[in-house]
């Protein structure tokens, strides 16, 4: 089990985990937030969200030090003084614009007749419908960078069609809470989790002991990607299967309580 004086990292998803799935509320992990900030445990926002609004959620959160994962992995986010650099833009790692994103999810559509629409696609106030956001946030939600959240209509076998054409142009869908996620195929939270983990480990010259917590499909590669993981009870019926069950803890708590739980359960303090 880590202890607080361990080189620990902290992954968390926010939506349904963090972050209540319908107020968006984190008081129930506020005192956890509070301890591992005392003991100066990275806690990083690894999310679906954009980081427009990853960045107003890390001032909320006081969470501003560290860095962040936007966009299911498609972007990573340093601090300012990352390793001592001035110049530390947002990262790009699966080197799909959403532009072209947008291009390829428009050609298919007219090509195909495939039934579905994102948020590109939508006004404003759709996005708030969908999602339960204010306005002013879910205006943050459609900056986007490099990936398309999108509601599917259409029938099983031309889902299995989409994707096969996604593929095709070196895209990937992943499931989230609400929406299926198109991005990148190289693009992921597992594969953002390992190089910031290999970053800090540089950083640090030791090895680091990984935490992460979430409670969606898209979550499941950042949640193998980590050395204790912790499955938060989620709001939705798919599977939730990992590499490794043995380094699992199943919540029986949603949203922050089990954020909660899942902490209490592992570290030691």
């Amino acid at each position: 089990m880590p202890y607080l004086d361990d080189n620990l990292l902290v992954f968390t998803d926010l939506d349904g985990s963090l972050l209540d799935h319908h107020t968006y509320s984190w008081q129930p992990a506020q005192e956890w937030l509070d301890r591992l900030s005392a003991a100066q445990v990275p806690v990083i926002l690894t999310t679906s969200k954009t980081a427009a609004e990853v960045a107003q959620l890390q001032q909320q959160l006081r969470l501003t030090q560290h860095p962040f994962i936007a966009e299911n992995g498609a972007t990573i986010s340093l601090p300012s003084d990352w390793h001592g650099e001035k110049d530390n833009s947002t990262g790009h790692f699966n080197g799909t614009s959403y532009e072209d994103i947008r291009r390829t999810l428009i050609n298919l559509r007219q090509r195909y007749d495939f039934e579905f629409r994102g948020f590109g696609d939508v006004s404003t106030q759709q996005v708030v419908d969908w999602t339960g956001l204010k306005l002013e946030n879910a205006k943050l939600a459609m900056q986007r960078e490099a990936s398309e959240p999108l509601i599917w209509f259409g029938n099983d076998l031309d889902f299995a069609r989409f994707e096969k054409y996604l593929h095709e142009e070196n895209l990937a869908l992943t499931r989230g809470g609400r929406f299926w996620h198109v991005m990148g195929k190289d693009a992921g939270k597992g594969p953002a989790v390992k190089w910031l983990s290999e970053q800090y480990e540089q950083q640090s010259g030791k090895p680091v002991l990984s935490i992460s917590l979430g409670d969606g499909p898209n979550d499941i590669g950042m949640l193998n990607a980590t050395h204790c993981a912790v499955v938060i009870l989620g709001h939705h019926p798919h599977a939730m299967t990992l590499e490794n069950e043995e380094h699992a803890f199943r919540t029986t708590q949603r949203g922050p309580e089990g954020w909660k739980q899942g902490l209490d359960h592992y570290i030691r303090l």
